[in-house]
């Protein structure tokens, strides 16, 4: 696929700058000059503006908001030659807060910061990431992930001991036994499986009455790409998979995923699920999921806008998958 990259989160070109990571003269220059700006972050929710399109908010660092000296801090690379930074100001309580909305399928409150303009608010990025230019996605998932990463692995996982942030944030460091570990990120596969004119898809319990998607799964150890595809389709399915394909990839920080697509060819067809596994699976006609994606389908409701899943089913119905 020429367009492959043009998956939400994916494609913006980002300079990393990992040549300034392991030099602390260049950081601390970083840190204070004039154009570095912090991307900031409170429970994994980005800083937003409310306009249409919504865009990334992008404060001073001497900003007073960013002013606790606890905050987890990541360097997230160059924008226009200007230096970006990931800011977690989780450590912030708001007023009235409703916990039973974080954290859902679908979080739809919004939190503002009472040192912030009224138009900026804290949104759940997977409810705004099709709101986001390339470039505001790339850095949003990014900054998601890699905080997620340190709030969940402040242990050396080698003697127990209180790990360190170094490198500018992409790595953690053991005092103790000097175990260096680096971000965690968990390869799924994603699977468009067709028989003639049909396309595989599954739906999990919990999710919108409706809605169904492309069968994924975890890539195991020792496994390549094309057998996870085969397996975590027979395990969810009962249906077998012969000839696999590369179609496109996206970084999904939910917490901390690469989703691979890739292009399966059916050589069964009858359906048995594992209810362990997924609640329904059916296959369903090229004209079926193209009256879905224009949301009159009785039953079916498509794959959520900016996941990969929509992506490559949209290229599939416009026949676009070479």
């Amino acid at each position: 696929m020429r367009h492959a990259e043009t998956v939400t989160f994916g494609g913006s070109g980002l300079d990393r700058a990992g040549e300034i990571r392991d030099n602390p003269d260049a950081l601390a220059d970083a840190r204070t000059h004039a154009d570095s700006r912090a991307i900031v972050f409170w429970r994994g929710k980005p800083l937003i503006t409310r306009e249409t399109p919504a865009t990334l908010v992008r404060l001073p660092l001497n900003h007073p908001a960013l002013a606790d000296p606890d905050a987890e801090t990541v360097m997230l690379g160059r924008e226009e030659g200007a230096f970006r930074f990931a800011f977690d100001i989780s450590g912030w309580q708001p007023e009235d807060l409703d916990e039973d909305t974080l954290g859902g399928f679908l979080d739809p409150s919004e939190q503002q910061h009472p040192l912030l303009a009224d138009n900026m608010v804290f949104a759940e990025l997977r409810r705004i990431m099709t709101w986001l230019s390339p470039r505001d996605a790339e850095l949003a998932a990014t900054g998601k992930a890699i905080l997620g990463w340190h709030e969940t692995h402040p242990f050396c996982s080698r003697c127990g001991q209180k790990s360190e942030a170094y490198q500018a944030g992409w790595q953690r460091k053991c005092p103790d036994c000097d175990a260096a570990h680096f971000p965690r990120t968990d390869p799924v596969v994603i699977m468009l499986i067709t028989h003639g004119n049909k396309v595989l898809m599954g739906r999990s319990p919990g999710w919108p009455e409706g809605m169904y998607s492309l069968l994924a799964g975890f890539v195991e150890p020792g496994e390549t790409l094309e057998a996870a595809v085969r397996r975590e389709v027979l395990e969810e399915s009962g249906i077998r998979v012969g000839a696999v394909r590369y179609l496109a990839s996206q970084p999904w920080p939910f917490p901390a995923s690469l989703m691979v697509g890739c292009a399966g060819e059916a050589i069964s067809k009858d359906i048995t699920i594992d209810p362990v596994e997924i609640e329904d699976a059916r296959w369903v006609s090229r004209e079926d999921m193209m009256q879905a994606f224009s949301g009159h389908h009785p039953t079916i409701l498509p794959a959520r806008k900016g996941a990969i899943a929509h992506f490559l089913l949209e290229n599939w119905l416009a026949d676009r998958l070479d």
